[in-house]
């Protein structure tokens, strides 16, 4: 089967699928935790103003949850994959967070945790740091009032208001010490979020890495791990390195993650990403592997999926949830390209088109013809 795809020098070529598909294990047992970061489902017919008034397909949203669950992961629910903060926002996020939490509880052994950030309040309404602190704690509030889990979000009003590290150990302590379970920390990259460059209070990593480390010293206890996503590997090391003993390592790093969830002999990461949200079938089967000691083959399962991951999150990082739900499209999850926000229009046809091939050549298009018709049609409204 082979489909005409275009390609960078205004030329169209015919490509070849190779028809291999990825087949995930049932029942599933790894021997890291894997939480996948889970996009939403718009409804297109709904959205009559779809800039700014997000509508959701719940009943597509919670079955690709459950597709995530069969297959062994947790789910990190309401993150930046679900396009928080951009298209996506608290009221709508709310509502997932309720019927994600409420839908675990009919799957036995589910398990999903929360984002909590403040996006409720706009960067530019942010007067202090008592304002940061009472949006985290209402979205503190409500997590743990629906009964979950909170994964503590990178905060862009903190980081508008923010004067220094003291100001971040300040909010980080308030929260942590009144949390009334263990929280996951996230720190993200300026990559995936402009508005989050200088967080921690430093541009440099050295200093940033010391104010991160010494809130988790002072809160170890009420800590369960800390996501990084800086797309560096060296840096998730050295933090991993400085964990006190029971705080997880969780990778965001959606570049290098078969190497640091494989780990070094010594120490691993566990797994906290978006990526796993369009190859999990390929992550399912190398996890599984990899739970049996097989290194050689979880690399083999694990290594095709890495172009794949680069080319998706390339930069402009932040639009990656385009191709995050291209995939979904692709192999039947949804029935339609359209996104929160119209976020469809933030990648070109030929970023798509290397999408597809890669994603092909990962074994990741679980029935190729309907992909390819899917991708033909994508490739007519763009003139192809």
């Amino acid at each position: 089967m082979e489909i005409v795809l275009p390609e960078a020098n205004g030329a169209r070529r015919p490509y070849v699928l190779t028809r291999n598909v990825v087949q995930p294990v049932a029942a599933p047992r790894f021997s890291r935790i894997a939480y996948a970061a889970a996009h939403v489902v718009a409804d297109p017919l709904a959205m009559t103003d779809p800039w700014s008034k997000p509508a959701i397909d719940w009943e597509r949203t919670m079955a690709f949850r459950h597709h995530l669950w069969r297959l062994g992961f947790r789910i990190a629910e309401a993150m930046d994959t679900s396009q928080r903060g951009m298209g996506f926002d608290w009221n709508s996020a709310k509502e997932l967070i309720r019927r994600s939490i409420a839908e675990a509880r009919t799957v036995e052994g589910a398990d999903l945790a929360s984002g909590a950030g403040t996006d409720q309040l706009a960067p530019a309404a942010a007067r202090s740091l008592d304002d940061v602190i009472a949006a985290y704690e209402e979205q503190f509030g409500f997590i743990e009032g629906q009964g979950g889990k909170a994964i503590m979000m990178a905060s862009r009003a903190l980081a508008e208001v923010a004067k220094g590290a003291g100001d971040y150990a300040c909010v980080y302590d308030r929260i942590l010490s009144q949390a009334s379970g263990k929280v996951i920390l996230h720190w993200l990259g300026a990559m995936f979020d402009p508005a989050l460059q200088g967080y921690w209070g430093a541009d440099d990593f050295e200093t940033a890495l010391d104010t991160v480390v010494g809130i988790i010293e002072r809160h170890a206890g009420k800590v369960e791990g800390i996501k990084i996503s800086l797309l560096d590997a060296d840096k998730e090391v050295a933090l991993r390195d400085r964990l006190p003993e029971g705080v997880l390592m969780f990778t965001g790093d959606d570049f290098n993650y078969p190497e640091l969830i494989g780990g070094d002999g010594n120490r691993h990461s566990h797994a906290l990403l978006g990526i796993f949200d369009a190859i999990a079938p390929a992550a399912n089967a190398a996890l599984a592997k990899l739970a049996e000691g097989d290194r050689a083959g979880y690399d083999a399962l694990m290594a095709p999926t890495v172009p794949l991951a680069r080319k998706i999150f390339e930069a402009p990082t932040e639009y990656y949830k385009a191709g995050i739900v291209f995939l979904a499209w692709l192999n039947g999850h949804q029935d339609h390209f359209v996104m929160v926000g119209g976020m469809q229009s933030a990648r070109g046809i030929l970023h798509y088109a290397d999408v597809f091939r890669l994603a092909d050549r990962a074994g990741l298009l679980a029935d190729p013809e309907r992909a390819a018709a899917r991708m033909k049609d994508l490739c007519a409204v763009h003139g192809v």
